[in-house]
């Protein structure tokens, strides 16, 4: 059947890596790192279509908690075992890759997916996306979980604290959530073959699509990671950049592809509002794991994991982006302009390190290529504040439950 030939491929391409892994075959490392990221990715449609299949059988509170950790398992998988082999070696680069990890993703949510989704309805309609009511929730814990985060790099520490607070950010944000009322989900493709299944072959069905993606995600979340730093070190370019940009990619893909394919289908809102929710779960869950996991693997808690002031920026830089993105979905809109601003600074801060340091001399203060990302986060945080006079009202509107119409 042709729905199911993207079924055919994904499994297809989680072979190779899979296949390495059970049989202990190393290739050279950016051939281990090709093939594990093609197997991560391919997991992950499979992840995608078993979630949308699972929330026609899960309780609603459940299917909220669960389905949003398990959709975003390839992320997670490459940051904690970076941040995993950080507390088995706390002398290494291994912290460092693990922050490089999830800022690179979360930045290139807000400046690359976000905007594109926008482009895409913008083009479609010249109107701005428009978001549900509901989504009003997100957009408050998503600034709620900035506001936090801000003091992360100010306190110049990230510790099991502060994974606690985002991670209970996140467990209150599912129980409000929670009650939301029920919608049967809309099955597209090979998940509307699925779905369209008796139920305990559905339900079979599902679960085998979870375990298998999961256990593929697993055999090569180490090989995929290992070996895209050893590529960086052997065709001489920067190992953090490369954990930043290009592992993300592999993770984040399929669900920048679902939501492309909803903003063609001229459901904007509902494109931006699944990409809203992957970065409020990473910005929340992914990086509340880190303290806890680091705690694990070391032996105590007591110690922070190991970060420097470059890394602390780094986080900075994250929260400020996320500052001005929250600012602008406030009134639950997305227009061309706003898009174009997240993604053009996104595109300034991405650049400015591969900018000759003699351009950055003939500005006042004479900024390396490295420390102009002070001035992006500077950048963020005042153009959101110039935002205010506008956005303000629209920010307190958030935190008050949206008025009944009289009946």
């Amino acid at each position: 059947m042709k729905k199911l030939l993207p079924l055919y491929l994904a499994v297809a391409a989680t072979l190779p890596g899979l296949l390495c892994f059970l049989f202990s075959v190393h290739p050279s490392p950016p051939a281990t790192a090709g093939l594990a990221g093609l197997a991560i990715l391919g997991a992950s449609f499979l992840l995608l279509w078993a979630c949308d299949v699972a929330q026609t059988d899960i309780p609603q509170a459940l299917a909220l908690a669960v389905v949003a950790l398990i959709a975003v398992l390839p992320e997670y998988a490459v940051d904690m075992y970076f941040t995993w082999m950080a507390g088995q070696q706390p002398e290494s680069d291994y912290a460092h890759y693990a922050i490089a990890n999830m800022t690179g993703a979360n930045r290139l949510l807000i400046g690359v997916a976000w905007t594109l989704v926008a482009f895409l309805v913008w083009w479609r309609t010249r109107k701005p996306v428009i978001l549900e009511g509901e989504r009003r929730t997100e957009v408050l814990f998503l600034g709620l979980a900035t506001a936090y985060a801000i003091s992360i790099p100010l306190s110049g520490s990230l510790i099991w604290v502060d994974g606690m607070v985002l991670i209970s950010l996140y467990v209150v944000y599912i129980v409000i959530a929670a009650r939301r009322e029920c919608e049967e989900p809309e099955l597209e493709g090979v998940a509307c073959i699925i779905g369209a299944l008796p139920r305990g072959l559905r339900r079979l069905s599902t679960l085998g699509l979870f375990l298998f993606a999961a256990g593929v995600i697993v055999a090569n979340a180490e090989a995929f990671s290992e070996g895209l730093v050893a590529t960086g070190r052997i065709v001489g370019v920067n190992e953090f950049l490369l954990v930043q940009w290009l592992a993300p990619i592999a993770s984040e893909a399929p669900e920048v592809i679902v939501a492309v394919m909803f903003a063609l289908r001229g459901m904007g809102g509902m494109a931006l509002g699944s990409l809203i929710s992957s970065k409020l779960n990473q910005w929340t869950l992914l990086v509340g794991m880190i303290p806890a996991v680091y705690g694990v693997s070391s032996g105590s808690f007591s110690v922070p994991i190991p970060l420097d002031g470059v890394q602390m920026h780094e986080i900075m830089l994250t929260a400020a982006q996320s500052l001005l993105a929250v600012g602008l979905l406030a009134g639950l809109r997305l227009d061309i302009r706003g898009a174009m601003l997240l993604f053009g600074l996104f595109l300034g801060q991405f650049l400015a390190p591969a900018v000759p340091d003699a351009f950055w001399n003939i500005f006042p203060g004479h900024l390396s290529g490295s420390e102009v990302h002070f001035f992006f986060s500077f950048l963020y945080a005042g153009v959101f504040v110039l935002m205010l006079p506008h956005t303000g009202r629209h920010l307190l509107a958030l935190v008050r439950p949206p008025r009944r119409s009289a009946s």
